[in-house]
């Protein structure tokens, strides 16, 4: 390897540890799940804490009007009635602000809660808080039990399929 590649990977390895490093690990299934408060798209305070006794699905994502996002919020919007009939709710979580999210639930018809974590600490406690290529909340979804426990975690979903997986492992959760 020449010298130049060695010293081009050596740079990226001492910029990259210290990030991945500090990424803080995903609440463990069964665990209680991480408190907060955030403000929704219409500007008022959102707790995790108001869903007690529902289901909660907690999904993060990186950012509003991209396409993979789009394609889940709608995913998440077409079941809806199906969520409600299951007594769970739809939560979703970015980096962007209330203003974004207000504007991205209008443009797409979304009527369900978006939560500006503008300062990333729900994101960074949740570990789906990533700094590469730009600073978002990675792809990830948490299922939270009525009782306030992580049920379960989702990494790196697929738009497209994310919805139907949720819903039935949600059926499935509810059988036992």
């Amino acid at each position: 390897m020449s010298r130049r590649v060695m010293l081009t990977l050596f740079c990226a390895v001492v910029v990259l540890a210290p990030v991945l490093l500090l990424a803080a690990a995903h609440p463990e299934t069964g665990s209680q799940a991480p408190q907060f408060t955030l403000k929704s798209q219409d500007g008022t305070a959102v707790s995790l804490s108001d869903f007690r006794g529902k289901w909660v699905v907690l999904y993060f994502y990186p950012k509003d009007f991209t396409s993979g996002c789009t394609v889940e919020a709608h995913n998440f919007q077409r079941d809806l009635a199906e969520y409600e009939k299951r007594n769970a709710v739809i939560v979703g979580v970015s980096v962007d602000d209330a203003n974004s999210h207000k504007q991205f639930c209008v443009k797409e018809g979304l009527s369900f809660k978006l939560l500006a974590d503008t300062e990333h600490h729900v994101s960074d406690e949740y570990g789906t808080l990533s700094h590469m290529p730009f600073t978002h909340a990675s792809r990830n979804t948490f299922l939270i039990a009525p009782d306030g426990r992580v049920a379960r975690v989702f990494d790196d979903v697929k738009p497209a399929e994310h919805s139907a997986e949720v819903l039935a492992t949600l059926k499935e959760l509810e059988k036992k």
